[in-house]
């Protein structure tokens, strides 16, 4: 019997997002203002990523924390309404569902807009039946809660529950509590891939350059590291290889989860047996695919959208 129940599970953070696209500064009254659109989508890294996953063909759970109110059981419809495992989401009474505010500029880049809900750290490791029976376990983003303490992270990476599995972590840059790469270094050599983007890599190691970036991780015991630059691609290393792509080709309209698709994209690509280099390029489309419309999870439909992105444009590996 397979004693793997699922593919992969996400545990990080679920939220609403509130975004507007477009926001011009000029008052046009005492207080207020015009944007070219606003739009409510369900995101945080977790959902982001499990959505993404299931649409790729992946059986895929989530453990977060949800709010019992309106935000929280949009969120959960959405994931249901999918085909997202939800059996192991929380919804403590005492705790709202965080909600972002997002401003989209033009060019898809964006800023946020947090508040005190979004600092609330649930405790995963107390929930090792929850997560058990993986093949991949993501976590969401060390450095954001909930994995900005170390006796969390350390929890996770260690529980009985999480031996067999492949763990990847994303990254963020810290928000409400700081901490550094140096406080992790206990848990850091149970990490398989770790994807921070540039910004991340840069605070998080005190490097500019992206081998350096990946060359401080790898000596924290990091098995395999993914920075991921935006428009100029991504790269790639361990201790016997290392690849540089270009990033491909797009009009995009929204940035909001493409590192969460990216992701996803990529433990779909490494249980489906691709080797790392198509991995990236697996990943790289979905995340490139991703910012294509308004919102985390409206532009990535299947994994057919995605080989068919990937035939129609060169092979980005340099």
């Amino acid at each position: 019997m397979d004693r793997f129940a699922r593919d992969v599970t996400f545990i990080g953070t679920a939220l609403v997002d509130s975004i507007l696209r477009g926001l011009d500064p000029t008052p046009v009254s005492a207080t207020g203002y015009r944007a070219k659109s606003g739009t409510l989508s369900v995101g945080g890294e977790a959902v982001n990523g499990a959505l993404t996953a299931v649409r790729l063909g992946l059986s895929a759970r989530i453990l977060c924390s949800l709010g019992r109110d309106a935000a929280g059981d949009l969120v959960a419809a959405a994931l249901e309404r999918e085909g997202v495992d939800t059996s192991a989401i929380l919804r403590p009474a005492d705790h709202p569902t965080p909600v972002s505010t997002l401003l989209v500029r033009e060019d898809g880049t964006r800023r946020s807009v947090t508040n005190e809900a979004h600092r609330y750290n649930f405790r995963p490791e107390r929930y090792g039946d929850r997560f058990a029976g993986s093949r991949v376990l993501v976590l969401g983003s060390l450095f954001r809660a909930p994995f900005n303490d170390p006796a969390v992270v350390r929890g996770v990476v260690s529980a009985p529950e999480a031996a067999d599995a492949l763990i990847l972590a994303d990254t963020k840059l810290p928000n409400f509590r700081k901490l550094a790469l140096a406080d992790l270094a206990d848990s850091l050599p149970r990490i398989d891939y770790i994807f921070p983007n540039e910004d991340e890599g840069a605070w998080c190691t005190g490097q500019t350059d992206p081998e350096a970036m990946a060359d401080v991780l790898l000596g924290y015991g990091v098995r395999n590291v993914v920075v991921k630059l935006g428009a100029k691609g991504c790269l790639f290393k361990n201790g016997r290889e290392m690849y540089r792509l270009d990033a491909y080709q797009i009009d995009p309209v929204d940035a909001t989860g493409a590192g969460d698709s990216f992701l996803a994209g990529f433990a779909a690509a490494l249980l489906a047996g691709r080797d790392h280099p198509d991995a990236l390029r697996f990943a790289s489309a979905c995340g490139a695919i991703c910012t294509t419309a308004l919102g985390a999870t409206a532009a990535l439909r299947d994994r057919e959208q995605v080989l068919a992105f990937l035939a129609a444009r060169p092979d980005p590996l340099r």
